[in-house]
């Protein structure tokens, strides 16, 4: 019972990303209209065999941009877990396994980082880079992720420093750096994995509040934030919301059910 109900969750939230990741990637090489192209359709006009979704004030086919904009949006999430994820590994790697000074110093720094909140330091790090530009975001949020994973591998490092598997390494002459590498790493991959796509997550409605400000993506790109900004107070098209925030909730919610899922099954709860 608790096996079928715990794969339940993986096997929701695959199918629904999977589905969405082929829509992506479609997205990316063809849409049925040229995203950035006006007056392919009549001005505001409703879903409809021929649009989808609709079009917008200037007759772009919201169907066309929403897959642009989820392309977008994906990339950015992606490539900032990445960044997060790599980097705050590392950290959290060495300052765990080691401890000392260098630890004390690198968690009160990630203490002071935490401290705040992640899309005003995201903010800040864009007003010096300067907005509109997809790498500046990039590494914005990538730089705002990398306390969170420090802390969670750090965490799971330390407890399995003095693991027996470790210190038999260790007596083994083991190096360093394969016993983080070979025999600790993997072991941390039960923790991690839910990080990551929680990561996911917070860095897709991280950058589409940003777009939404204005200071994230910025025409000619599309983005999913941008478009939910152009469509306030739009009560004449409604479609335009319900289409571009409709995407935003299945990429968060289908890779939501993945995180739950995975820690369902490590945690062997139905």
């Amino acid at each position: 019972m608790k096996k079928e109900k715990m794969n339940g969750y993986l096997r929701v939230g695959l199918l629904l990303t999977g589905f969405l990741a082929a829509l992506i990637l479609l997205g990316m090489f063809w849409t049925p209209y040229d995203p950035q192209a006006m007056s392919v359709g009549p001005k505001l006009a409703g879903p409809s065999l021929r649009h989808l979704m609709g079009t917008d004030k200037f007759g772009r086919d919201i169907f066309s941009r929403v897959l642009q904009g989820a392309g977008t949006t994906s990339v950015i999430a992606l490539s900032t877990v990445a960044i997060g994820a790599v980097c705050g590994t590392a950290i959290g790697a060495l300052t765990g396994y080691f401890g000392g000074l260098a630890d004390e110093i690198l968690m009160r720094l990630n203490d002071a980082l935490t401290a705040f909140p992640s899309i005003l330091l995201a903010l800040v790090v864009i007003s010096i880079l300067g907005p509109g530009k997809k790498r500046n975001v990039i590494l914005a949020l990538g730089l705002v992720f990398i306390p969170s994973f420090a802390r969670i591998t750090r965490t799971a490092f330390a407890g399995l420093r003095d693991a027996n598997y470790v210190k038999s390494a260790r007596l083994m002459g083991a190096s360093p750096a394969r016993i983080l590498v070979v025999h600790i790493l993997p072991n941390t991959v039960s923790v991690l994995l839910p990080a990551v796509t929680i990561g996911f997550n917070n860095a897709v409605l991280a950058e589409a509040s940003m777009s939404f400000l204005c200071i994230g993506v910025t025409p000619p790109d599309a983005s999913l934030g941008y478009m939910l900004s152009e469509a306030q107070g739009m009560l004449n098209a409604p479609w335009y919301v319900i289409g571009t925030g409709l995407m935003i909730v299945l990429m968060v919610f289908g890779v939501g059910l993945i995180g739950e899922g995975l820690q369902r099954r490590d945690k062997g709860v139905a």
